[in-house]
């Protein structure tokens, strides 16, 4: 690798280890075993060098969550065996992903100050709209865009907010039966 990549993987392992806020110039250049000018060089500032290992890290996770969401899922499935199945794979990926789950988490708090972050964020939010859409309901993408959107969006929010208690007690998540049961009651 060259120093652009050593820094870029250097910044990811610093998000991982000590969050978007926290993470230093110095720490970036420690991990990566690349000069402090560098990061002035290749990215001119600390802050644009944490951005772009964040969109890094955020797709390189989308990706393997989208791999990992879809696989096993029999093919003759109800809906909600399948909904069942992915949901129980999002919360081992919450285990799996924590640091970046929580990263994400400490960047909702600043982006009225981060714009480029939030603009990073809104258009990963979309994305995954779209994803969740097509995993939970197979829906192709832009068969259906209002119901792409309006599923896509309550899937998105549910998984924010099981998220969100999950990181602040791990032991009381839902599974992905325990989920259908509460809808099932929800729908009664």
């Amino acid at each position: 690798m060259g120093n652009r990549e050593d820094l870029l993987a250097g910044a990811k392992r610093c998000l991982i280890e000590k969050g978007y806020s926290r993470t230093t110039a110095r720490d970036i250049a420690t991990a990566s075993g690349v000069s402090l000018a560098a990061i002035g060089y290749h990215f001119r500032s600390k802050e644009a060098l944490m951005n772009e290992a964040l969109f890094q890290a955020m797709q390189e996770w989308g990706d393997e969550l989208a791999a990992t969401l879809s696989a096993d899922v029999k093919a003759d499935a109800t809906p909600l065996e399948r909904f069942e199945a992915a949901w129980d794979r999002v919360v081992e990926s919450f285990a799996r992903l924590r640091p970046l789950w929580v990263t994400q988490f400490e960047l909702l708090g600043q982006i009225d100050h981060v714009p480029e972050v939030r603009e990073q964020l809104v258009r990963g939010i979309k994305e995954a709209r779209l994803g969740l859409a097509e995993l939970f309901e197979g829906i192709a993408q832009g068969t259906d865009p209002e119901r792409e959107r309006l599923t896509g969006t309550l899937y998105q929010a549910m998984l924010a907010g099981f998220l969100s208690q999950w990181l602040l007690d791990p032991d009381s998540a839902l599974s992905g039966r325990e989920v259908t049961a509460a809808l099932r009651l929800v729908a009664g």
